[in-house]
């Protein structure tokens, strides 16, 4: 209360009290933590993809929490999210580890994924339209621009755009529907079968050749030349595994 508004109070005291200033309530920000694990998930994924966090690994959940800011709720939500698509093992009192897969698992995933990339490359050269052949084209110069500076996680990142796209033009939902649950599975697995530079170049030439299929609409070509490529990954991922055993022993 101003000096001037006390001495009319005292010489008026029927003069109407002086307006109370509101304390305002110090302003707050609502934060949508409805996707939240979902986000948490998706870079959980680019980890175990790109082999930040390997087969076989623990998640120390106060490690993980302190790295990606969050708290254990939404990151245990996360958890079970990507134990729903096979990337993860949750074990009652043991907690969360990356999915091991067998070298049977392996071969018979390669063995299916092969099929389905076949048929979605097939499918797609009677159905994708000049546009989207140009983008599949432009990603697989930007994509083999990254294989000459040697950056792998650029690369796959694009790599994966390029199969999903061909997947997408072949306009079958339930085929795209099984291919992204298996591919899933073994996203590490493909990631790590660049490991070996000769392999890696080899495949980066095979995508040049799919495009190539793409642009003359070929389906039995580039079938083919998808096939034979997802039976490479297979054998490379297979080949390295023995390898790391055999160190082990």
């Amino acid at each position: 209360m101003s000096a001037s508004e006390e001495a009319d109070r005292r010489t008026d005291p029927m003069a109407p009290a002086p307006k109370q200033r509101r304390r305002l309530a110090p302003a707050t920000v609502t934060i949508d933590r409805t996707t939240l694990p979902a986000a948490i998930a998706d870079r959980l994924r680019e980890m175990i993809i790109q082999d930040e966090l390997a087969p076989g690994t623990r998640l120390n959940e106060r490690a993980l929490c302190d790295r990606l800011h969050v708290s254990r709720t939404p990151l245990r939500e996360a958890f079970r999210l990507l134990a729903a698509e096979g990337l993860i093992e949750i074990q009652p009192n043991r907690g969360a580890q990356v999915a091991i897969l067998s070298q049977t698992d392996i071969r018979e995933s390669f063995e299916v994924m092969s099929a389905l990339e076949a048929l979605s490359g097939e499918l797609a050269c009677h159905r994708i339209d000049d546009q989207e052949i140009a983008e599949i084209k432009a990603l697989t110069f930007e994509m083999l621009a990254c294989h000459a500076r040697r950056d792998l996680p650029a690369y796959y990142r694009i790599n994966r755009i390029i199969h999903e796209r061909i997947n997408r033009a072949a306009g079958n939902r339930l085929l795209s529907q099984v291919y992204a649950t298996l591919n899933l599975r073994i996203q590490n697995l493909r990631f790590r079968s660049n490991f070996d530079p000769e392999k890696w170049t080899n495949a980066a030439h095979e995508h040049a050749a799919m495009v190539e299929a793409l642009e003359a609409r070929d389906g039995a070509r580039l079938a083919t030349i998808l096939r034979t490529h997802l039976k490479h990954k297979g054998e490379a991922v297979l080949d390295a595994l023995k390898l790391s055993r055999l160190d082990g022993e």
